[in-house]
């Protein structure tokens, strides 16, 4: 049965002896075995999960020995006192041995010796203590070089199932079909097998790379999927997982039934998932997410009107729009836009935050920030004028600080890898974040700091609009950082995962509260509102414990998620 999956229930030590010693059997003598089995373990109801987990796949195990033509060279030791040689060093490179071929060849005595030895200063060598080297001979050699060869893999999507573009979920008109296809990178070697369990049940595709099955309809919290696949190499995959959450829709239409289906997994080959939901754990909301966590078709679904003051002052500032017929320039003596200036401006202010849009549609796509969740934080945050900030130390489209750099290089690591080496030595970005020293953590964050800061005393409008662009992606990159460090100290308060005790709309702007007000304000109004007694953590039983110094952050995330 080629494509299709054998549900059954059987005895894994005796499955995989069956399936090693196939010339002890034929195959309908095999099948009549497995399907016997299946019938007796299906009393047991939990021994396929026991068997499983004493003999469980032997995973990835590749190494093979290649050789390799290369020129070895011999050196000798020699006293510069009366030029006595002590001991030869082979080497498989150009020029002196290197230490490490000095411990291996010589006795340990010469070898501290000539590590520590100044260098010979005289003339007359012979009054120089310890050892000199020389080349003595060289000649073609081969030698064998371990190597590991890249492992299989298994990946999951689905069949016959539309994505919707605006969210991260799949929307099918039949019974959903989920495909799991092995991998073999290995030339001559191939996938033989996949297994794996569906929510607890076991299922396997024998002699075949690729496995399908209908999935029926799940509760909201989805069902677990774990798979893997067989080499002829005679190994396998790792064991992978998924989330998988399958739930059953009218639209509207009683006639006609959709089915609505997200995966959460490493595997996953399809739309990409909302961003954070597979760290959090949790789905979005059945059909996709509200509106404000979305992203839309075309960048003109972004587009707003908003007569922004702040921003129709600096067009004013830097002559971008001509106030000059009104009261004060439009400008009036407290340093806020009039309602004539606002007028003046309301056009420029209208192309003006709508500029971005593109750049924000297409990072939204390419890292699953929702874009409209960008577009509502650089309204909020800077209305768009990506200069120095309206409070001190605040900075570009997103108001980037000092601290929220901090966040981002230390929670989102891909980012890291990708800023650190355009602000420090490579050498010095492969220690990781936490292990830079504390100089270069903070040269780092205020590179970072620096680079979305748009403010250009030369240029038109005194704004540097590449820069602006670049920082786009950086805030967004800035914001995957929050949301992993939010689910974080969600997991640390309560001890389990965040989507076990928090919806992903809540946990999106528990993620807000993390990037306007920190992981200590985040962490107080959690601490709050367990000690009341929540053990559900929602907006709606948590915000009203913001207060004091973090209580900025309450219409900070109303007006962004609004």
């Amino acid at each position: 049965m080629t494509n299709s999956i054998h549900l059954k229930l059987r005895i894994a030590v005796i499955r995989k002896s069956a399936y090693n010693v196939g010339g002890l059997f034929d195959r309908m003598t095999r099948r009549w075995l497995l399907g016997l089995l299946s019938i007796l373990i299906a009393l047991t109801g939990t021994a396929f999960t026991r068997a499983l987990a004493a003999n469980p796949p032997p995973g990835p195990d590749r190494f093979t020995v290649i050789t390799v033509d290369y020129t070895a060279f011999e050196w000798y030791f020699a006293t510069w006192k009366g030029s006595n040689v002590v001991c030869s060093v082979k080497t498989d490179h150009e020029g002196p041995p290197n230490p490490e071929e000095v411990y291996r060849d010589c006795e340990l005595a010469v070898y501290n010796k000539w590590v520590s030895q100044p260098p010979c200063i005289y003339r007359d060598s012979s009054l120089c203590d310890g050892y000199y080297t020389f080349p003595v001979n060289s000649w073609a050699a081969q030698k064998e070089i371990p190597m590991q060869l890249p492992p299989p893999a298994a990946w999951i999507s689905l069949e016959d199932c539309q994505p919707v573009l605006s969210t991260s979920t799949n929307i099918c008109e039949t019974t959903p079909t989920l495909v799991i296809a092995g991998y073999e990178p290995v030339q001559n070697e191939r996938i033989i097998r996949i297994e794996g369990t569906y929510n607890g049940q076991p299922f396997d595709c024998d002699q075949t790379d690729v496995c399908k099955f209908h999935i029926p309809e799940t509760d909201v919290k989805g069902v677990r999927v774990e798979f893997w696949a067989y080499s002829s190499y005679g190994d396998s995959s790792l064991i992978y997982s998924a989330q998988v959450r399958v739930q059953k829709a009218s639209e509207n239409d009683p006639d006609q039934a959709y089915w609505y289906v997200d995966v959460l997994s490493s595997q996953w080959v399809g739309q990409a998932v909302a961003m954070c939901s597979d760290s959090w754990n949790v789905f979005p909301p059945v059909g996709g997410p509200p509106a404000w966590l979305t992203t839309p078709k075309q960048s003109e679904e972004l587009s707003s009107d908003i007569p922004y003051t702040y921003l129709a002052k600096n067009l004013i500032l830097q002559g971008a729009v001509d106030a000059s017929s009104c009261t004060d320039g439009g400008i009036s003596p407290d340093g806020m836009v009039n309602q004539c200036g606002l007028e003046m401006a309301r056009e420029a202010v209208t192309n003006w935050q709508n500029q971005f849009d593109e750049l924000i549609l297409t990072t939204a796509r390419e890292t699953s920030v929702p874009a409209r969740l960008l577009k509502n934080l650089f309204a909020r945050e800077s209305q768009f004028w990506p200069g120095s900030g309206q409070a001190p130390g605040d900075t570009g489209l997103g108001q980037l600080t000092e601290n929220g750099a901090d966040t981002t290089l230390f929670w989102n690591p891909s980012f890291y890898n990708q800023f650190c080496v355009l602000a420090l030595p490579g050498e010095t970005c492969g220690k990781g974040y936490m292990h830079l020293t504390p100089e270069e953590r903070q040269a780092l964050r205020l590179a970072l700091v620096t680079s979305v800061n748009a403010t250009c005393k030369d240029c038109p409008l005194g704004i540097d609009l590449a820069r602006a662009d670049f920082s786009v992606g950086v805030f967004a990159h800035s914001m995957i950082g929050s949301c992993k460090q939010a689910g974080q100290v969600i997991t640390n308060y309560t001890g389990k995962s965040p989507g076990d005790v928090a919806s992903y709309e809540d946990l999106w702007k528990f993620s807000l509260v993390n990037y306007n007000a920190g992981g200590g304000c985040l962490a107080e109004v959690i601490t709050r509102s367990l000690g009341e007694g929540n053990t559900i953590l929602t907006w709606d039983n948590t915000s009203p414990f913001i207060s004091g110094a973090c209580a900025g952050a309450l219409d900070y995330v109303n007006d962004i998620s609004k």
